[in-house]
């Protein structure tokens, strides 16, 4: 099988190798496990490798390198417009000689591959829309026409699209599906957290203005106030940093929260192990994978309710739930600080839930995707 990939993530190539973004080439690789030859359609630049890098595990990968395009500007506009046939072409002559199509979603490169297979109506194809599926959620307009296109049995034939949460009124290609990052050999027991030490809150994620992380350091500052022995490492980088710094100093907030950068898969399952909440107060998430990890090694999460959190969290029974209001979300929380029986009660549920959702469980998933 001669499987595509049409995707808007950065790729760079190394030593014969090519690497993207850890969390996606990880999952993509168990893919690629029951396939002959891979051909990515994708942009790609020169860049250094990081703890959030990951290679392609396969021995016959061809890539298409693309243009990298927005319409983000004026400028970024013109550009598009005089890439875009070449782009388009090099899309439909990867689809044509592929036995399988493999579409990334939500994103630039995501739409117009759901746009080109159209002309590719008998081809096996899936389609993995990371982003909110939710229809009454405030959307960009080409996420929206993704998810039209995507949803449409007469536009989109032979597909099986893999969204995350239930919906109801969905057509038939929908498919509620789910990720993983560990396996059922890391089921083991976690240490219990008490509640009557330096509590440990994480943040974890790109430094951007959607996952809010100056959010997760008013709640902690706020605590500290309120007299709660409190501690919160940020683990990740990006725009945000500079005006995260800022905040910090001028907060005296340099002994409460840490800088700890981008780490490994195997460093962050050490620091969820270690800690007590993770916040994460994002405007917009898919599957957030942090949530899903943390809750796998005893860490609570306390999330925002966006896309498929709320069931996540079990509406609260396995988490906090944030709301619209600053002070109703640290009484919440605080709540939980103060009785550690239900903090325990929420751990239980957390760690039970989450280990359903293994990479083993998610392997024999994609295999029927693919076999089917």
């Amino acid at each position: 099988m001669t499987f595509c990939i049409i995707t808007h993530v950065h790729h760079t190539k190394s030593n014969e190798n090519y690497f993207g973004y850890a969390p996606y080439v990880n999952e993509m690789n168990i893919w690629l496990k029951y396939v002959d030859k891979v051909v990515i359609v994708a942009p790609l630049k020169n860049f250094d490798n990081t703890a959030i890098h990951q290679k392609y595990k396969h021995s016959n990968i061809e890539f298409i390198a693309v243009p990298d395009f927005s319409l983000t500007s004026f400028g970024a506009i013109c550009k598009t417009i005089l890439n875009l046939p070449r782009i388009l072409f090099s899309i439909f002559i990867a689809l044509k000689k592929s036995n399988h199509i493999h579409l990334r979603c939500p994103g630039n490169m995501g739409l117009l591959g759901s746009l080109v297979q159209i002309l590719f109506p008998r081809k096996s194809k899936t389609a993995k829309y990371a982003g909110n599926w939710d229809a009454n959620s405030k959307q960009p307009f080409t996420y929206k026409l993704q998810k039209y296109i995507l949803s449409s049995t007469f536009l989109t034939k032979n597909m099986q699209v893999l969204v995350y949460g239930k919906w109801e009124n969905q057509t038939i290609n929908i498919k509620s599906f789910f990720t993983a990052t560990y396996s059922e050999f890391e089921k083991i027991n976690v240490d219990s957290r008490v509640l009557n030490t330096t509590i440990q809150f994480v943040f974890v994620g790109s430094l951007t203005s959607g996952k809010q992380p100056i959010e997760s350091v008013k709640i902690v500052e706020k605590l500290k106030l309120l007299q709660h022995n409190v501690q919160l490492a940020i683990y990740g980088e990006g725009v945000e940093k500079s005006s995260l710094q800022k905040y910090i100093a001028s907060n005296n907030l340099s002994e409460v929260v840490v800088f700890k950068g981008n780490v490994t898969k195997d460093e962050m399952k050490m620091v969820y192990q270690k800690s007590h909440f993770l916040i994460l107060n994002s405007k917009s998430e898919g599957w957030p994978k942090v949530v899903a990890e943390a809750m796998f090694w005893g860490c609570l999460p306390i999330a925002s309710q966006v896309s498929c959190l709320p069931n996540m969290l079990d509406y609260g029974n396995r988490g906090i739930l944030l709301t619209n209001s600053f002070q109703n979300d640290v009484e919440a929380i605080e709540m939980v600080l103060k009785n550690q029986d239900l903090y325990d009660a929420k751990i239980k549920e957390a760690i039970s839930w989450s280990r359903n959702f293994t990479i083993d469980k998610f392997e024999t998933e994609i295999k029927k995707l693919l076999t089917s």
